[in-house]
């Protein structure tokens, strides 16, 4: 009975757990797509790997953006989950299932790398616009 005792008071502790600051939660109407890119390599330069989640019709965009990562060389797929979570609708009286994806992605070998070359280009690009100007101006 004690070992019962000891295994619930456990999962009690894991679901009172703080949210994940790793985790971006992705809709397909609030941001558009690239904010989710941009932010989920902020994530893993940060914490070295990303989750990202979404559900129903976000599910598509949520795939856009881990295969943008992925294919640019930014991330390697590590886990991805799919199952159905209840949701609460205020105007009806049960739960409604929705489908919910998540995708945690890593950083791949040459992150920083990439991360730093990407920064070296937008600053050259800032730098030649001011030449332009100035080139405009005499």
């Amino acid at each position: 009975m004690e070992k019962i005792t000891e295994g619930v008071e456990k999962m009690k502790i894991a679901a009172g757990d703080s949210p994940k600051k790793n985790r971006i939660q992705v809709s397909n109407t609030k941001k558009p797509l690239f904010f989710y890119v941009n932010l989920a390599k902020k994530y893993m330069k940060q914490y070295n790997e990303v989750e990202l989640s979404a559900l129903g019709m976000a599910i598509a965009t949520v795939v856009t953006v881990a295969e943008i990562l992925k294919n640019s060389g930014f991330a390697v797929e590590k886990k991805i989950l799919t199952y159905t979570a209840d949701i609460k609708d205020e105007n009806r009286p049960r739960p409604v299932q929705k489908v919910k994806m998540e995708i945690l992605l890593g950083k791949t070998a040459n992150f920083d790398e990439l991360m730093a070359a990407a920064a070296a280009e937008r600053e050259l690009a800032a730098g030649d616009g001011e030449e332009w100007e100035m080139v405009g101006n005499s």
